[in-house]
């Protein structure tokens, strides 16, 4: 992608938004298999208002003596043996996605990527657990500050269910596709780059 027209890097203090969404076989990172990972990229346009231009998902094959919770799977309707996944090792997942973020990173002029996720202690605590596990030396991620969308979307549309947010904003919502780790991180990033053009809006009216 070509340099933008608008770099971020004064947005939000040198971090660059990426919106990530992970499903996992369980709630513990260091025991349950991640499955599934999503990462959406924001940026300016030239009105100044931020929009996603890149979306990357992956399934992952769960690593080595890792636990799979019957209940999230029930939940998340991933079966991790259906042989059409198409999953890749957790580390050739994490590479994937890090490269283009490291791209998107240098051409705003940035200095790392920050996670925005609804309720994102979830998902960074599933991220850092598999940069660990895979020794990937160089994530482009700050390494425990995240944005979390639940938080704005209390602050701005009463609501903090996904589902709910994403209603009360305007947006189309199909819970046959929620859950979905792509979906889910669409949705988020839709939600987050309302909310931050939102603001500017307010901004400008105190000018």
């Amino acid at each position: 992608m070509d340099t933008p027209v608008i770099p971020l890097d004064k947005r939000f203090r040198g971090f660059l938004p990426v919106i990530i969404d992970i499903e996992t076989a369980g709630f513990n990172p260091k025991k349950n298999a991640l499955l599934e990972i999503a990462a959406v990229i924001v940026e300016l346009n030239s009105n100044s208002e931020l929009e996603i231009t890149e979306r990357y998902t992956t399934h992952v094959i769960p690593f080595k003596n890792s636990e799979l919770d019957e209940a999230a799977l029930k939940f998340n309707k991933i079966d991790p043996h259906h042989p059409f996944r198409m999953a890749i090792e957790e580390k050739d997942a994490l590479h994937m996605l890090f490269k283009p973020i490291k791209e998107a990173v240098k051409r705003n002029n940035c200095t790392r990527a920050i996670l925005v996720g609804h309720n994102p202690a979830f998902d960074i605590s599933f991220l850092n657990a598999a940069i660990q596990r895979t020794q990937i030396k160089r994530s482009p991620f700050h390494p425990f500050s995240t944005f979390d969308t639940a938080t704005l979307g209390g602050l701005v549309y009463q609501q903090t269910v996904l589902a709910k947010m994403a209603q009360a904003a305007g947006l189309e919502w199909d819970n046959e596709k929620a859950h979905s780790a792509l979906y889910d991180a669409e949705k988020t990033a839709e939600l987050f780059c309302r909310i931050v053009n939102r603001w500017k809006q307010l901004e400008s009216l105190d000018n």
